[in-house]
């Protein structure tokens, strides 16, 4: 299934959740007797744990309705992986961005851990802000993102697939000047709307985790355009690398990192600009358009 947040462009007061039909033309509207203007389809996945997924009560056509970001505001920071593709973590690693890395370490031996906060999510077809006051280094990241389901901690590999409830795609928007200044991801990834997230989430059943592919365009210039064959951490690593000490709760989110073709890869770096529209893909979830406005 696909489950998407939204609203209708007749009331964009109220966030409403539900499921895109089978043939894709309409969205299947759920009344879940709940406030979902943050939670959105974690409000559907929580009802899905106790089966108790209720029957549409309307019907909007696309053009009646709005997507917003799958989780409009996340309860707490989106888990992050950083150099988790091998040509990226390559490509990261001769920018002169990386402050993490030691000669001869362009590949970690261990996932690297970041995080976004809530504020930085925003949904499909917004407006991310370029900062110019404070940096023009902005940079896109395409990324598989994880919604996990049932929660837990200590999850084994061998186990955590099933707590894998669905999938849906971000672009890790990023201040490159910011990553590499403060020797940290956290505040250069962080800015406000520097996580597009969307267009909906699809359920774990539907895809095949180790063969999705990523690719982003930017005007219509293919930049990255990769497979999740090329992770170096897979799904199961990375899952049962935070809840080793953090416990996971359902609506939590981790992204997976970027594959190689980001700006800083080029010479000279190709960071956005005003009026640069940016969309990512997904296989078998979809597409993730932003514009990138000076502010």
């Amino acid at each position: 299934m696909k489950y998407a947040a939204f609203c209708l462009n007749s009331d964009s007061s109220k966030t409403r959740v539900g499921s895109i039909s089978a043939d894709g033309t309409l969205v299947e509207e759920f009344d879940l007797g709940v406030d979902v203007s943050e939670d959105g389809i974690v409000a559907i996945l929580r009802a899905d744990l106790h089966g108790k997924l209720p029957k549409p009560i309307a019907s909007h056509a696309f053009d009646e309705i709005r997507l917003l970001a799958p989780v409009p505001r996340p309860r707490r920071n989106i888990f992050c992986v950083g150099k988790n593709y091998h040509e990226h973590a390559k490509e990261f690693s001769n920018s002169g961005f990386d402050s993490s890395v030691k000669p001869g370490e362009d590949i970690p031996s261990h996932a690297i851990f970041f995080t976004k906060p809530p504020e930085s999510v925003t949904g499909p077809n917004t407006n991310v802000i370029i900062p110019t006051a404070i940096s023009t280094a902005i940079d896109y990241e395409a990324e598989l993102t994880i919604v996990i389901g049932k929660g837990g901690k200590g999850i084994s590999e061998a186990v955590a697939m099933k707590h894998v409830w669905g999938y849906t795609a971000i672009n890790d928007v990023t201040a490159r000047d910011w990553q590499q200044r403060h020797k940290q991801w956290f505040l250069g990834k962080s800015f406000d709307t520097f996580c597009p997230m969307g267009p909906w989430v699809v359920t774990a059943d539907q895809l095949d985790a180790n063969d999705i592919s990523v690719k982003c365009w930017v005007n219509g210039e293919l930049r990255q355009n990769s497979n999740t064959k090329d992770l170096i951490f897979d799904i199961p690593n990375m899952i049962a690398t935070v809840s080793a000490g953090i416990t996971l709760y359902p609506g939590d989110l981790i992204a997976t990192g970027t594959p190689v073709g980001v700006g800083i890869g080029f010479k000279p770096p190709k960071y956005l600009v005003n009026g640069d529209v940016v969309v990512v893909e997904m296989g078998g979830i979809g597409k993730l358009e932003n514009t990138f406005i000076e502010k």
